[in-house]
């Protein structure tokens, strides 16, 4: 039986920026079997493409070039921010849907260097997840934001490290059911002594080092290591308030005030966490007009400044 030991770590003895009932989902997960479909995701969640044959590598060479035609089109760029959140993209390989920070930020960049695209929207859909990685990701997002406009739409969840991506978008777009918030910090230990116990092993481990067998699973949780994980908590949450404090416009002491709280809709927005209450197809269709009316205006200006330039040197 494989007893994941990467996808554990991920999960306990860290902070996380995820709402707590996915918390208790990953727990029970932990303690079965974990014989599970794997759904993984390239960066910034695409699927991983695994082609058995010339067929299929065509079907998914056409959709790149509809995709291309339809971002020329458009000059709206979509990029999904579904399930999970983790660091690298060399950790998606869990039970889950996932994105990872590293292949968004990928994404992203790629988006900012190309000229078809005007407008960035982040389609966000996801309870939260890796503290390690996402403050770096939101503050990479915010300058960005200052080159091309990124819209966050939250299509239906923005929860935890998911409302920190979206909170650093430029604007952040909710519908009447979507829900953001949970602004707080949570980690969890396992401990499994008990188990061993009864199943007569017994684990001896020698360290250096006071801190070296902090949050160990196989002995009962020190007062040692319950002042170290609360530590990385409550540094966490002090990034987190003090990150959505400034990204929203709000003082810390309105942000700790949510007490992780959950906001969907109308709410959301009175709170100060999000900006407007709208569909995410009308969202993405208002941005893709915006966006040709720009273009509009920019041609009829080319042209004038021709016209112009034409009469002056006919009269030369």
């Amino acid at each position: 039986m494989k007893h994941y030991i990467r996808a554990s770590g991920l999960l306990f003895n860290q902070p996380l920026l995820l709402a707590p009932d996915m918390l208790d989902l990953g727990v029970r997960w932990a303690n079965q079997a974990m014989n599970l479909n794997i759904i993984n995701l390239a960066p910034g969640g695409a699927n991983l493409g695994f082609y058995d044959d010339d067929e299929a590598q065509d079907r998914a060479n056409l959709e790149a070039e509809r995709e291309r035609a339809a971002l020329e089109a458009t000059g709206v760029q979509v990029l999904p921010v579904h399930g999970f959140l983790v660091s690298r993209s060399a950790h998606i390989n869990a039970c889950e849907t996932m994105t990872s920070y590293e292949g968004l930020r990928q994404q992203l960049r790629a988006a900012i260097a190309d000229p078809l695209v005007e407008r960035i929207v982040l389609d966000i859909d996801t309870p939260g997840g890796s503290a390690v990685g996402a403050f770096e990701l939101a503050a990479d997002i915010r300058a960005m934001s200052l080159i091309k406009p990124i819209t966050g739409i939250v299509n239906f969840m923005a929860y935890s490290g998911g409302y920190l991506i979206g909170a650093a978008c430029s604007e952040l777009v909710v519908s009447q059911t979507s829900g953001v918030g949970s602004v707080g910090v949570i980690a969890s230990h396992m401990e499994r002594s008990k188990q061993l116990e009864t199943a007569g092993v017994k684990v001896t481990t020698v360290y250096a080092g006071a801190h070296k067998n902090d949050l160990s699973p196989n002995e009962p949780l020190t007062d040692q290591s319950i002042r170290v994980l609360n530590d990385l908590v409550q540094e966490s949450y002090q990034l987190f308030t003090g990150a959505v404090s400034v990204y929203r416009g709000m003082s810390i002491e309105a942000v700790r005030a949510t007490e992780a709280g959950l906001y969907r809709g109308q709410a959301a927005i009175a709170i100060g966490f999000a900006d407007r209450l709208q569909t995410p197809q009308d969202a993405v269709d208002d941005l893709a007009r915006a966006v040709a009316q720009s273009r509009m205006q920019r041609q009829g200006s080319r042209i004038g400044l021709r016209a112009s330039a034409m009469n002056i040197q006919a009269n030369l």
